[in-house]
């Protein structure tokens, strides 16, 4: 039998896969002896509901639209054609046919390899023994007899394809005959395609029914019998060892089973058994499972994991709940579902989630973590459809009491009382501080009374913690967001720049409430802010930081929480005075005079400035995810496909795969894109082979990622963050020299003229991190301009907590002084109720697109399980868009102009829009006329001219 031509292998398409728990057997299969296949679906169908705690035999049909009744949907004719006809119509001629239906007729059969295929890949895993059945027939020229044959082919990664026949028949015109046969594999391919052939050319293949079940007991354990679950069963087999250690096998390593260790001390959490992985020698080994066909694209899965470990040398380890996924065309992904410290003492338990966005051709979980020589030991282990928990309310908010202070004795008119020394240091008063409010305050307090002029003098500080402190643990409403402010100085004696910060102490865990630099003898605002989002024991503020032996001054502390409202209304004055532009839309045209009153109406369908995302390339086989971004996103930047280690993880093993295939739907969207990043300073993300080169390797290496790169996407990036975080990382500097950052630039320069060049970094505008406050980053951009680099734009990451408006806009304002333009490149914001969330993203796309000098936000992302931070997106995971969401397309919407009225005596209409793209409608007399025009930024008035 000749075998698939290459014409065939391109004909093999990928099937739109639903559901398999969906897919019922729908009508009786019209074959010989088929009462018993219909009462084992039967069967299988009434016990669904207490299948859970018993085995069976009994399963569900992998096969989709196995009787035809929805077309040729996910079958595919092998380089032939085909066709559904009901029964009764009797298409075929000379076929008898008893009962009604469907059945399927693949016809123009030039070899007798041509026939009908499905790709069942996602739908068998390794271990099982599955049962084929076919009610199949022939029509045509045909003398006595012919054979029909069911088939696998397997398509392996490194080796040639495989076939693998399963069964076969006999069959005559005048009837449909049973094909019957089993299938089990040992290893799973990266494609598993199940087809029929066998018929003479010329003579048509019929086919009224497929059944593909599987029926190993041990392998197919509850009701999703090792295919696609969308319920809350465990799609874990053998999960609590019940069974041994069927199912299970060690990554890397040897597996065990115990019902207890350590003499005893060790026993299971629940059930009668663990296991262990043991004789590791990476850190990656571990035990694992795999899961093929049993998880479905675009649902949630959650997964629960009851671990510990043992080992003789350590005592605690990061376990690490893993998945790793193999995609049709060969990719491989590690997806990180879980992690937590676990002890040799208790049994810890490890929660998380993860999605799928496209069909995977193997899958298999595994946990990881512990050194090498420390046994992983695992209880159980849970992975099943995430449940959809409802959003909590907003919070409700008794007497706010916005902008008064929580601070007692704030003023120090009763000397220290309220206050307390948090350390073994002295509290003295002292006179000589500003009267006036620090300006971040001002800004959001308004007119405010004047502060006392007095101040906390902290002397005797023996550690860098000691320092004032009050207790505001009754003072503190869950959900507020609250603004942190004081004047700040230290003592003479200090041999270099201090930092001194506001802190708060939370249930023993400290939170950041603002820090600033200190390195002369005058006084220094320091504002911060913060929320708490747990109902508290205990709260304390203190402030600390200097070095021991340095006084600490303090001043006018204020903590006070922020009514977001008021401001919002001052920044849509703000925005509408930036944003927007007077237009007058001037007509002419055969009929002008006699335009006078006719009604107009402007829509404006596309707001120019730059809102984007960030996106990454699995994302993009969620059709879902796609539709999303390119309806409510104009730019785009890629998570990690453009960074070094993903271009070239390896030294010489080059990936522009990803980013080429991300920047070819951009390009099809007309969406423009930033290069995130060429470089990036921070040791830690640099490639262990970069950080193994010597400085003369290391800088070749440099000059040709920079050439390789640049090269290849000229003129395709609009922006390139060049080296990125700087100010918080030095691993380029510390190897190739001061000017080794100006020449990435002058370079970047060189190899592409047309892309801005920025700089890029984080916690520069919440005032919580002194190595990046905006004089700082000032001043590192000037370093770079006066060594050369053409720095055309500063980036702020904008990764932020409880973000406060007159906090940012300050930063903004601080930056705006040099003139380039500002982007907030990486804005994510985090809470656990959405409406806080709403409210911060409202906060920070308010004050962006109210600012002059801010040019373009870009989103960290927005889909759930696809975020750098927890709690952070717009749209939950399996695709409902929660508040923040519909916060942001709120905006969106408000962003957009629209008016309406009648042309005046001059054969003109006037508004006030923002910049962007818009449709205007005349209705005349006679007719309906739909022009388009854009209004660009200026200041002063665009005038249009539109012919009628």
């Amino acid at each position: 039998m000749r075998r698939v031509s290459a014409c065939c292998f391109t004909g093999v398409s990928k099937t739109h896969r639903e559901p398999i728990h969906l897919q019922r057997s729908r009508e009786t299969m019209e074959c010989p002896s088929t009462s018993n296949a219909n009462s084992l679906h039967s069967q299988s169908e009434k016990s669904n509901g207490n299948m859970k705690n018993q085995r069976s035999s009994l399963a569900t049909n992998i096969i989709l639209n196995h009787d035809f009744s929805g077309g040729l949907h996910s079958w595919h004719p092998n380089c032939c054609d085909g066709f559904v006809v009901s029964a009764e119509s009797g298409k075929a001629e000379g076929i008898s046919v008893k009962t009604g239906g469907h059945y399927a007729v693949i016809t123009n059969r030039k070899e007798c390899w041509q026939g009908l295929e499905q790709d069942i890949t996602n739908r068998v895993f390794p271990g099982s023994t599955y049962t084929v059945s076919a009610c199949v027939g022939v029509s045509g020229p045909l003398q006595g007899f012919a054979n029909v044959q069911a088939t696998l082919k397997l398509e392996y990664r490194d080796s040639a394809t495989g076939y693998l026949s399963i069964g076969r028949t006999s069959v005559s015109e005048e009837q449909w005959e049973k094909l019957e046969g089993k299938f089990s594999l040992s290893s799973m391919p990266g494609r598993i395609i199940l087809y029929f052939e066998g018929p003479s050319p010329g003579v048509d293949l019929l086919i009224k029914s497929v059944v593909v079940s599987c029926v190993s007991p041990t392998e197919c354990e509850s009701t999703s019998t090792g295919c696609v679950t969308a319920g809350d069963e465990n799609i874990i087999l053998n999960p609590r060892f019940d069974n041994g250690l069927n199912n299970w096998s060690g990554r890397g390593c040897k597996i065990a089973l115990h019902d207890s260790m350590g003499d005893g001390t060790i026993l299971p959490m629940s059930g009668k058994f663990f296991a262990s992985a043991t004789e590791r020698t990476q850190a990656w080994n571990g035990i694992q499972q795999e899961i093929t066909g049993r998880v479905q694209r675009k649902l949630a899965y959650e997964v629960t994991a009851v671990v510990r470990i043992f080992g003789s040398n350590i005592t605690s380890a990061d376990v690490r709940v893993t998945l790793w996924v193999q995609t049709p065309d060969r990719r491989e992904q590690y997806i990180g579902i879980a992690n937590s410290q676990a002890t040799d003492k208790d049994w810890v338990q490890l929660q998380g989630k993860f999605l799928l966005n496209g069909s995977p051709s193997r899958v298999v979980i595994y946990l990881e973590g512990p050194p090498p020589g420390t046994d992983i030991l695992l209880n159980t282990l849970v992975v099943k459809h995430a449940e959809k928990i409802p959003p909590p309310p907003p919070p409700v908010f008794e007497n706010p009491a916005f902008g008064v202070n929580i601070i007692a004795n704030s003023n120090l008119n009763d000397g220290t009382n309220g206050w307390f020394s948090l350390g073994n240091c002295t509290l003295s008063v002292g006179t000589g501080s500003p009267h006036m409010l620090p300006p971040m305050a001002r800004d959001s307090l308004g007119p405010h009374e004047p502060l006392s002029g007095h101040y906390i003098r902290v002397t005797s500080r023996t550690e860098t913690w000691m320092g004032p402190a009050q207790m505001i643990t009754d003072k503190l409403s869950l959900y507020l967001t609250y603004q942190v402010s004081a004047w700040v100085r230290i003592g003479p004696g200090t041999t270099g720049p201090q930092n001194v910060n506001v802190a708060l102490g939370v249930d023993g865990q400290w939170v950041n409430g603002g820090q600033v630099e200190v390195n002369d003898d005058t006084w220094h605002e320091i504002g911060g802010s913060f929320r708490i989002e747990k109902q508290p024991a205990k709260v304390m503020v203190y402030l600390q930081g200097p070095a021991p032996g340095v006084d600490l001054m303090v001043a006018g502390l204020q903590i006070f929480s922020v009514d977001r409202h008021v401001r919002f209304r001052y920044l849509k004055w703000q925005t509408d005075k930036i944003r927007k532009r007077d237009v007058i839309l001037k007509f002419s045209g055969s009929d002008s005079c006699s335009l006078l009153g006719t009604f107009v109406r402007v829509r404006q369908t596309q707001n120019s400035f730059p809102f984007g995302s960030c996106m990454g390339r699995t994302n993009i086989d969620n059709e879902d995810f796609v539709d999303f971004f390119v309806k409510n996103f104009n730019w785009a930047v890629f998570g990690n496909e453009l960074k070094w280690y993903w271009t070239e993880p390896q030294q010489g093993n080059f990936n522009y795969r990803d980013a080429d295939e991300l920047l070819n739907l951009c390009k099809s969207h007309n969406i423009e894109t930033r290069g995130h990043c060429i470089f990036w300073e921070v040791q830690g993300t640099v490639q262990s082979w970069i950080q193994s080169l010597n400085k003369n390797d290391l800088m070749t290496a440099v000059q040709n990622r920079l050439t390789g790169l640049l090269t290849r996407y000229k003129g395709k990036f609009k922006h390139y963050d060049v080296n990125n975080e700087m100010l918080h990382g030095s691993f380029y500097q510390d190897r190739l020299g001061k000017d080794i950052r100006a020449n990435m630039f002058k370079t970047a320069n060189q190899l592409d003229p047309s892309a801005i060049l920025f700089v890029n970094d984080y916690h520069v505008e919440d005032g919580c991190d002194t190595r990046s406050s905006p004089e700082k980053y000032i001043q590192h951009i000037l370093d770079l301009q006066e060594q050369g680099a053409p720095v055309g734009g500063i980036g702020i990451q904008g990764h932020i907590d409880s973000p406060v408006g007159s906090i940012v806009c300050s930063a903004l304002d601080t930056l705006g002084i040099l003139g380039l333009p500002i982007w907030f490149t990486e804005l994510d914001v985090s809470s656990i109720n959405e409406c806080v969330r709403a409210d911060d993203l409202e906060v920070m796309l308010r004050e962006a697109f109210a600012h002059p000098a801010v040019d373009g936000v870009m989103l960290w992302g927005f889909w759930e399980l696809f975020m750098s931070r927890d709690n952070s997106h717009l749209v939950n995971a399996e695709g409902d868009i929660n508040e923040a969401g519909k916060r942001y397309l709120a905006l969106k919407q408000e962003w957009l102009s629209r008016a309406h009225g009648h042309i005046d005596e001059q054969g003109q209409f006037g508004f006030r829009g923002f910049q962007g793209t818009y449709e205007v409608e005349i209705f005349t007399h006679s007719k309906k006329v739909l022009k388009t025009f854009i209004v660009d930024k200026g200041e002063s008035p665009l005038v249009v001219s539109i012919s009628l």
